[in-house]
């Protein structure tokens, strides 16, 4: 079959455009063709791949979907394809692969009621109901158990057309035999002493994965542990507004943020724990590439996959309504116990063993293909 992958932008370091590779090589694995479509490539195309980058510009991203929805259509009546598969909410999609949670769901909690006049609400709940509305024959690829319920509950979706997927680690996050090794070569380069301790935050989207909580958690540690933690965030954004928020709790020279790289496994193995205090994620992948690592996690309840790290217990879950002393409070007595870190790493690294974190990519290309059905 001739497949179309449809995204907004691809970029190496994202969670979704990795969720994207993976299924796209599963795909061409067993011999299908693919076709990329997107107004923004950034990174080395696969062999094999045919990407085409929509030439569509606008001041609003909302009229740049537009643009790109008729640049779209527009191709594939002059080049068919077999199936299309979306990785954001847009109208005619064969399959669509849910990274995103319930944008109307968030229009009515989280907005004020004028909102819902501006042409950007109009567009997104468009495109969500193109989608999940009753007449869409999409099929629909959930990674989160969470949110169905509220698609459900806004568009009425048939409840066959959802297909759940297990998680989608990559066998590379796993902590290797030469674990120890690799550790203490990633503390001797970033020059981290016997009794430091380092904090990793990891993802794009600083303010959405609250590295403003984790900030202030780190300021608010009592003065010897804070003395020794330093903290270190990667992720693929504009890193300016954290900094002076360092600068302004006392902090900055504890603190370095990162653009994303390619060799994320090393700061896992190398960290003594990841903070991951999000203010909502729809799963949050490097929850599980932490645990499968043997890295303790802190989160916050409202991340999608932060039920793994409680049933594993590796880590502590943060309830809601969130509290910045409960964070405080948690980070500091999770640094200052070695033992109990050592336990949740080893709970981790026997959950890896056991639980299916693994082979979304394949279920995912079992549906898309109609393997599944």
């Amino acid at each position: 079959m001739q497949l179309a992958f449809v995204l907004y932008k691809y970029f190496p370091f994202g969670g979704l455009q990795r969720d994207f590779m993976r299924i796209a090589l599963e795909c061409q694995a067993r011999g299908h063709a693919i076709r990329v479509y997107t107004p923004i490539w950034e990174g080395d195309v696969p062999p094999g791949f045919d990407v085409r980058v929509a030439p569509v510009k606008a001041l609003f991203n909302h009229r740049r979907n537009e643009k790109f929805s008729a640049w779209l259509a527009a191709d594939l009546a002059r080049d068919p394809v077999d199936r299309v598969v979306g990785f954001n909410k847009m109208p005619g999609l064969d399959v669509y692969y849910a990274a995103d949670g319930c944008y109307e769901d968030k229009a009515q909690t989280l907005r004020a009621p004028l909102y819902k006049r501006w042409g950007r609400y109009k567009h997104f709940a468009d495109y969500e109901r193109a989608v999940f509305g009753v007449e869409s024959k999409t099929e629909i690829l959930m990674i989160s158990e969470v949110q169905q319920p509220l698609f459900i509950k806004h568009y009425g979706t048939p409840a066959e057309r959802f297909h759940l997927l297990p998680p989608g680690i990559a066998f590379d996050r796993r902590a290797p035999a030469n674990a120890a090794e690799i550790r203490a070569e990633f503390r001797r380069e970033f020059s981290l002493g016997e009794t430091d301790l380092l904090l990793v935050q990891i993802g794009s989207g600083f303010k959405t994965k609250g590295l403003d909580r984790s900030l202030k958690a780190l300021a608010a540690l009592p003065r010897e542990l804070k003395a020794r933690t330093r903290l270190i965030a990667i992720g693929q954004d504009d890193p300016r507004s954290f900094q002076l928020q360092a600068k302004a709790l006392g902090v900055a020279s504890q603190v370095q943020i990162l653009r994303g790289r390619s060799d994320i496994p090393r700061f896992l193995l190398g960290a003594d724990l990841l903070i991951h205090p999000a203010y909502n994620e729809n799963t949050g992948t490097v929850l599980l590439e932490a645990l499968v690592a043997g890295l303790p996690v802190l989160v916050t309840d409202v991340c999608g996959y932060a039920h793994y790290i409680a049933e594993a217990d590796c880590g502590r879950v943060l309830g809601s309504p969130f509290a910045q002393d409960a964070l405080n409070s948690a980070l500091a007595e999770m640094l200052a116990d070695d033992a109990q870190r050592q336990a949740w790493s080893r709970n981790g690294l026997a959950f890896a063993d056991t639980a299916d974190l693994y082979s979304m990519p394949q279920r995912a290309a079992d549906v898309i293909l109609g393997e599944a059905r």
